[in-house]
């Protein structure tokens, strides 16, 4: 299980430049203008065989020195209670400012582990200026260069001592199935989770999650038995003055990472936006099973099954290219067919944990794939002779041997793809084609 770092600091201080440095990306947009990161930027990071989560946590449109420094103390107050480590970057050209003492203060009272970066140091000289950093309260600066990389090995070393050994977990736990509603604000997380658990609540017990301010709920009722990952929305309901987006946004990848299914709820009233976009992407991106659930179905005034045929068509089309999920239209305030999400949630989870035997997976592709070969390469005809299923991978995975692996291109797998779709059920379920050497 990843744990989360979040980026944080003045702006122009290369927050956005180390983000992509350590992820190995160019996700972030760098520029000289201070305030060029609005969006939050997520990624991946993966160091000494561990790898965890990192969050840039960007900047805003600065009207003000009064309006700025205040949204700047909104965001290290919120990623100092996410986050499991922080990261506080400063620039070492400009020494220690105002606003750097305004968040070092934040993050001296916060119970988060802090590693201090004095970046741009790109030569030697300049490792002399990060003694002014001391004067910060939060221990030995580390110098780095975002730029050039320099230091960022040393960095990473100390990120993963920080961070600590890789959370276990009870064996008898792990096998227990979690599912997480995730979705932007106001789509009604909350009333959809207090739906679920709000009767003969006596059955539900609260447990302590092994990731900070994070509470699994026992769900064992009506023939389920699953754990329920809370998102942004369920807990703290004094926070609403606060930044709702990046809140939601750093609840929902922590939620998402802890989950095997991921529940994600679109405001019927609204329809898909972008944000929905932004979460779908981080499910993705972490290989976690979807279901898309419409809530709030009771006020919309057209309910024919024209409207629904033209609701499922425009999320599929903006999520393409997975679109084998299931839609479910439902209402967390009436309790229209929320038993139908539990019910559908539980297939999905079990349509990722389906096996393919080797004899059948070969019965069936191989004659396709004959019928429809691979189109040939400068002249060279693929074969594909063997197919199987990998066993004990976290998503379905199957691996196809061909003579010429390199020349199979990515619209021929996921022609594959489709095909084993078509054939067995993987609804909701991502699926990893390989293409290796006979």
């Amino acid at each position: 299980m990843s744990k989360l770092v979040a980026i944080v600091g003045r702006p122009n201080v290369g927050k956005s430049t180390l983000f992509n440095r350590l992820t190995g990306t160019r996700q972030a947009i760098v520029s000289e203008v201070a305030g060029t990161t609005r969006d939050r930027q997520y990624g991946k990071c993966e160091w000494g065989n561990r790898e965890f989560s990192l969050v840039d946590t960007g900047g805003w449109v600065v009207n003000s020195d009064d309006i700025f420094e205040e949204e700047i103390r909104k965001q290290v107050s919120l990623a100092t209670e996410e986050a499991d480590l922080i990261l506080f970057v400063t620039d070492i050209k400009n020494g220690v400012t105002d606003l750097d003492d305004a968040v070092a203060g934040i993050l001296r009272r916060s119970k988060v582990p802090v590693i201090l970066c004095s970046n741009k140091t790109d030569n030697n000289e300049d490792r002399y200026e990060a003694a002014e950093f001391y004067s910060l309260g939060l221990g030995e600066p580390l110098c780095v260069s975002a730029a050039t990389g320099s230091g960022t090995g040393d960095l990473l070393d100390v990120i993963i001592e920080k961070l600590g050994p890789e959370n276990g977990g009870d064996e008898a736990e792990e096998n227990i199935p979690r599912f997480s509603v995730v979705g932007r604000p106001n789509a009604g997380k909350s009333s959809l989770i207090n739906a679920f658990i709000g009767e003969d609540r006596h059955i539900v017990t609260d447990i302590a999650g092994t990731t900070r301010d994070s509470i699994l709920t026992r769900y064992d009722k009506f023939g389920f038995d699953f754990f329920l990952v809370d998102t942004a929305g369920i807990r703290r309901k004094n926070k609403v003055t606060e930044d709702l987006e990046f809140y939601s946004v750093m609840r929902s990848i922590r939620a998402i990472e802890n989950s095997d299914v991921c529940i994600l709820l679109i405001d019927a009233t609204r329809g898909i936006e972008s944000q929905d976009l932004n979460i779908v992407q981080i499910i993705q991106r972490n290989n976690k099973s979807l279901v898309v659930v419409v809530n709030k179905w009771d006020l919309v005034e057209d309910k024919s099954k024209e409207a629904i045929a033209y609701f499922e068509n425009a999320i599929r089309s903006r999520m393409a290219p997975f679109t084998d999920f299931p839609i479910i239209f439902a209402s967390a305030l009436t309790k229209q067919r929320i038993f139908r999400v539990l019910e559908v949630a539980k297939e999905v989870y079990m349509a990722r944990k389906r096996h393919v035997s080797t004899s059948k997976l070969n019965e069936e592709m191989l004659p396709l794939i004959e019928a429809y070969p691979p189109p040939s390469m400068k002249g060279k005809y693929i074969k594909i002779k063997y197919c199987a299923q990998l066993p004990n991978t976290q998503i379905p995975s199957f691996v196809f041997y061909a003579n010429l692996p390199q020349y199979v291109k990515e619209p021929y797998k996921r022609f594959l793809e489709n095909k084993i779709r078509e054939r067995w059920n993987f609804l909701g379920t991502p699926i990893n084609i390989f293409i290796r050497q006979k």
